[in-house]
């Protein structure tokens, strides 16, 4: 599902990081990558069993790796698999959406959504109006030099690798 980012006539473009439910949101990825929905390649997946498993350190550690915004999705609230794990998502968004304000990253950085297996459009929608955001706020501070091959993307992963599943 990862895609490696497109040469942008020399722009530089936005990296964004997704934190997508193994049982709903990822689902709804998959659909709309089969149903071959057009939206950004600049983003890249982690697969997690429940967004509720995403602590405040995994956002800050993603920003601190170069990530200019984090997108969290997850099932819809009532229908988790872990059945409060999506409102441990709700909470936490909360305190990491201050703490990026306090620190001065913005809160436009980041957001929640809550995106089913069966919404592939949702998805997609979701990844464009939020790229679009991202790169209106433009770089993150906290962004260092992002170079484009696909051992960054390995580097990601493996810092995340205990929430894989």
């Amino acid at each position: 599902m990862s895609r490696k980012p497109e040469n942008n006539n020399g722009k530089d473009e936005v990296k964004i990081l997704a934190f997508l439910c193994n049982w709903c949101s990822y689902a709804g990825a998959d659909l709309a990558g089969v149903s071959r929905l057009q939206y950004p390649p600049n983003v890249v997946d982690i697969r997690v069993m429940c967004s509720g498993t995403i602590s405040p350190y995994h956002v800050l550690k993603a920003f601190q790796m170069g990530i200019d915004g984090v997108l969290i999705a997850g099932c819809h609230i009532g229908d988790c698999h872990y059945i409060k794990g999506n409102y441990m998502t709700y909470k936490r968004f909360q305190v990491i959406r201050d703490v990026l304000e306090f620190i001065g990253i913005g809160e436009d950085r980041l957001r929640l959504e809550w995106v089913s297996a069966a919404e592939g459009e949702k998805f997609a929608e979701v990844i464009r109006e939020f790229t679009g955001q991202v790169e209106q706020a433009g770089a993150s501070p906290l962004r260092t030099r992002w170079e484009e091959n696909p051992a960054n993307r390995e580097r990601i992963r493996k810092a995340f690798k205990p929430l894989l599943p």
